[in-house]
């Protein structure tokens, strides 16, 4: 198991930047006039004075239905993957996932849907995209001092979701001709990310023709998001103080940025005024007495784990981590020592590193599915397989214990093992998509070369690349082996994904797409 490192992708990242809700690039730091600020004296009943919630069939929908979002947010999803964007890491994706769900179990609403994500970026951003999308890159976590702050910022995100901003945002803004814009700008990305002029030229026009209406409703929209995201994190038990803790520190250090300022205080700007707001309504919240939040085991192993993926080279993580272990031994220095060092091959150096924090916590699925990926990488075949054995029916709806094992039954010549576990698994199956490549990877070695395309189209299907799908089920039709049964299924599969795809479309003559 060999940690990837994040990938450098300013280009996407200034495109998707702009491309937030609410265009906040355009606004400037100041607050809307007085008149147009909600009260916040009785956030602390749990009840602010106006919600302002989006009722059915309200103008949004006509704007823009939930359809139109789902379909905008498929399509800078599918960018995201294309370009590695995404962090592919189970136990980072699961922990913000469980943060996410914690989250939207306090809301006051439910959204349809909501996928929790990390970007692959080191500076320290967030992002909610129409369908329920919402984007927290590497350098976030890292920044963060604690659970609550984490919490915060996926507070204000969930709002946005929430009260569907965007589609409230382009029925202010005009509606159909707002979302052709939209959609034009999006295409723009697509055909141009691979030449940051043409994508930033693109957002230009398409924002600045809606600049000032965009800028009185994008204040709205932030100062909602506040008020509502921190009673949400306030009532799933987190410390409201969190949100205003982190905004503030931001805010702070930006005027040491100069022109460098982090791209969360350029899409989400906040000034000492909203900070106080912010600081008054976890006071009301709280009546007084502040909590004492505990962090999770989780925020601080999953914090180290991403640090390790943000560094430059396992090795250089390897530096970090040992010499911060050499100051202070916590199980999180442990973790991250003994994850870098699994990056460079070392894997004895590894087990010997985690050791200890396996002792201090030996029911943490996070810590005991690491030792088993090292046990592995060492050779330690019976001893790693019995301890995924172990993770997994300790926590049979745990995803990465579920995957984790199968890759490892996979990885030792037991492919039907793995196959049977993926697909008896419902946490898994349909709701990972690294399911859908470890099917296939079991069903290539066990020698089913249909059924591995098959779910190997799933997979790239899922991910937005429509045209790997098409040319994978291709492959699996031209099998002259090929049983009736599978052959029908196969030929209906590609019969959907075509439907996705212009008619002239050639997977064939598919560009790179890939810096």
């Amino acid at each position: 198991m060999t940690p990837s490192r994040l990938p450098a992708r300013s280009a996407l990242a200034a495109a998707i930047a702009l491309l937030m809700v609410g265009s906040a690039m355009a606004a400037d730091a100041s607050l809307p006039p007085a008149d147009l600020r909600e009260p916040i004296n009785s956030v602390g009943s749990g009840a602010p004075s106006v919600l302002n919630l989006p009722q059915m069939g309200e103008p949004a929908d006509a704007a823009m239905s939930p359809q139109q979002e789902a379909a905008i947010g498929a399509s800078v999803m599918a960018e995201l993957y294309q370009y590695d964007y995404v962090v592919d890491d189970l136990e980072i994706a699961e922990y913000l996932s469980n943060l996410g769900y914690r989250l939207v179990a306090a809301a006051p609403q439910k959204p349809p849907k909501v996928d929790v994500f990390m970007v692959a970026d080191p500076r320290i951003n967030a992002f909610a995209l129409p369908g329920g999308h919402m984007g927290f890159n590497a350098g976030l976590l890292i920044a963060s001092r604690n659970e609550s702050e984490l919490a915060g910022v996926m507070g204000h995100e969930l709002t946005h979701v929430i009260q569907r901003h965007v589609a409230r945002s382009q029925a202010d803004q005009g509606g159909v001709g707002t979302f052709a814009t939209w959609a034009a700008v999006l295409a723009a990305i697509i055909a141009g990310s691979a030449d940051p002029n043409i994508v930033l030229a693109a957002l230009a026009v398409g924002q600045g023709s809606l600049y000032q209406k965009q800028v009185n409703f994008t204040r709205a929209n932030e100062l909602e998001a506040d008020r509502i995201g921190i009673q949400i994190m306030a009532d799933a038990g987190f410390d409201p103080e969190g949100m205003a803790d982190f905004f503030q520190r931001l805010e702070q250090q930006s005027r040491l940025y100069g022109t460098g300022m982090p791209e969360i205080l350029q899409t989400h700007p906040v000034n000492t005024t909203r900070i106080a707001e912010a600081r008054e309504r976890a006071v009301a919240i709280e009546a007084g007495k502040p909590r004492k939040v505990v962090d999770s085991v989780d925020y601080s192993l999953m914090k180290a784990r991403t640090r390790v993926l943000a560094a430059d080279s396992a090795s250089e993580a390897v530096e970090i981590f040992a010499a911060e272990l050499k100051n202070r031994d916590t199980p999180e220095n442990r973790y991250g020592l003994a994850f870098a060092l699994s990056g460079t091959g070392n894997y004895k150096q590894a087990i010997v590193a985690l050791k200890p924090t396996l002792e201090a916590y030996p029911r943490q699925a996070t810590v005991m599915l690491l030792m088993a990926q090292m046990q592995l990488g060492a050779g330690q075949n019976a001893d790693a397989l019995a301890l995924f054995d172990k993770t997994f029916r300790m926590y049979p709806a745990y995803a990465p214990a579920i995957l984790r094992y199968a890759q490892a039954l996979i990885e030792t010549g037991k492919p039907d093992d793995a196959r049977q576990i993926l697909l008896a698994s419902e946490q898994s199956y349909g709701t990972r998509l690294e399911t859908y490549r470890l099917l296939s990877q079991a069903a290539r070695d066990a020698g089913n070369n249909g059924e591995a395309s098959y779910e190997m189209a799933n997979y790239l299907y899922y991910r937005g690349d429509y045209g790997g799908a098409l040319a994978q089920l291709d492959a699996g039709l031209r099998i002259e082996s090929l049983p009736p049964n599978q052959r029908a299924r196969m030929a209906a599969r590609r019969a959907e994904v075509r439907e996705a795809l212009p008619r002239n479309f050639n997977p064939y003559e598919r560009p790179d797409r890939r810096r």
